[in-house]
């Protein structure tokens, strides 16, 4: 395609985004959400995230809670790890390769590259110490470099596990270590034929047994062919000692984010869902993520919703396909989920906390913010309730976009900012 091309088609989208008309439509949230009819188009309404620096603001927490900057100038900061002596690893890194396949793919990543910081991506760990425990990072050094756009973090046995965009590795660790003593073992190879969708989220058992890798799918609804999705759009189950694996569920289109749910030790995760069926369509998600199960993609949505674009069609699947636990509404982009604990306050004690990284594909930009999805019985139960707001101002300027969020047992929130490349720390006033 000739550059002048796309970007007349790039100007007609702009201009079709300027026009506005679809309004500030209610998003669908909670357990149950009143799914709309779908709509199709040559191209789906796109706000550009207009980047502009922090200055003096900062994000907007809830009254009784202070928000602070502990690592700045960062290579795309993605997830983050608390380790076991309070220091904090941070994955920066910026992965995928896959081709354009049509002009509208060409414009899509045209408007989602300008709400993107021009950083180039780490593809390292780093990590902070705040020896005193005042609250002030004062060390920043790279722990471990020359990696493969890393993204899921997690800890057990003395070993540190890292999620790159082709494999899962790991790192021997001592405590109080702020440098890794050499190259990691690779523990397996991960799917990375195109990776559309590059990240592999991470989570390990509460033994240290197993671990979940979220492998997100080729495309957005199969555009590509069914080859190119064989064990993609699933969980994998690890085995930490040998590396074997296997499908723990499936049909889940890109699962960004994983966490273990403390006390029933049940894995739980954040998804993306597709694009082009309207602005207020599909849902991404929370869900519990149960052994065996299947959710949709590509064949459906939030159940037995059929999605006609894939083809052929498989009644049977559709027929399987089980309904998440929760609607986060469409096309925030939720990329980060931790459990909540006590130390978090009343308010926040019981729950979750999401990333949302924030739509490109809506007329009316959502997400650009942390939520709080609280909990009863173990399962979401009531409204969302905004924590850390002010990404996007009110002026249009979108200064920060949240990636993973991790909860820290001293009482904070850390969160990852990839477009400031800061890490953000909330906690409770004393």
């Amino acid at each position: 395609m000739k550059t002048s091309y796309a970007l007349s088609l790039l100007s007609a989208a702009l201009l079709l985004t300027a026009c506005g008309g679809e309004g500030d439509k209610t998003q669908a949230r909670g357990p149950d959400p009143k799914l709309p009819a779908q709509q199709s188009s040559l191209l789906p309404s796109m706000k550009i995230a207009e980047p502009a620096p922090w200055g003096d603001q900062k994000p907007k927490v809830p009254e009784g809670y202070s928000v602070t900057a502990i690592a700045t100038d960062l290579a795309i900061p993605r997830q983050t790890l608390v380790l076991p002596n309070g220091d904090i690893l941070i994955a920066e890194g910026r992965g995928g390769s896959a081709a354009k396949l049509k002009p509208k793919d060409v414009i899509a990543s045209l408007i989602k590259a300008e709400g993107n910081t021009k950083v180039k991506g780490g593809n390292r760990l780093t990590l902070l110490r705040d020896a005193d425990g005042d609250g002030t990072y004062e060390l920043k050094t790279v722990f471990a470099d020359n990696l493969n756009a890393p993204y899921g973090l997690a800890f057990a046995n003395n070993k540190l596990y890292v999620a790159n965009q082709d494999a899962l590795v790991s790192f021997d660790y001592a405590d109080g270590q702020t440098k890794a003593s050499g190259p990691p073992s690779k523990v397996t190879d991960l799917p990375a034929q195109i990776n559309h969708h590059w990240t592999k989220s991470l989570a390990v058992s509460a033994d240290g047994s197993q671990l979940y890798v979220g492998i997100g799918s080729n495309s957005n609804v199969t555009e590509r062919g069914m080859e190119v999705e064989i064990d993609r759009a699933m969980v994998w189950q690890i085995d930490a000692a040998t590396g074997a694996h296997k499908p723990y569920a499936t049909g889940l289109r890109n699962p960004t984010a994983l966490t273990i749910q403390p006390d029933t030790g049940q894995l739980w995760t954040v998804v993306n869902e597709r694009d082009e069926l309207g602005p207020d369509l599909v849902p991404d998600y929370l869900t519990s993520v149960r052994e065996g199960a299947f959710y949709g993609w590509p064949y459906s949505y939030w159940g037995q919703n059929v999605d006609p674009r894939a083809q052929p069609q498989n009644p049977a699947k559709v027929a399987a396909a089980i309904k998440p636990d929760y609607s986060l509404g469409s096309h925030v982009a939720a990329l980060g989920v931790d459990f909540s604990i006590p130390q978090m306050g009343d308010r926040f004690a019981d729950g979750v906390f999401v990333g949302e990284h924030g739509s490109w594909n809506r007329d009316n930009p959502v997400g650009y913010k942390v939520i709080f999805v609280p909990f009863s019985n173990g399962k979401p139960s009531g409204e969302p309730i905004d924590f850390a707001t002010g990404f996007r101002g009110d002026d249009g300027k979108t200064r920060g976009r949240p990636v993973g969020v991790t909860v820290d047992p001293k009482g904070a929130l850390i969160i990852a900012d990839d477009l400031a490349n800061t890490v953000w720390r909330v906690t409770r006033n004393q």
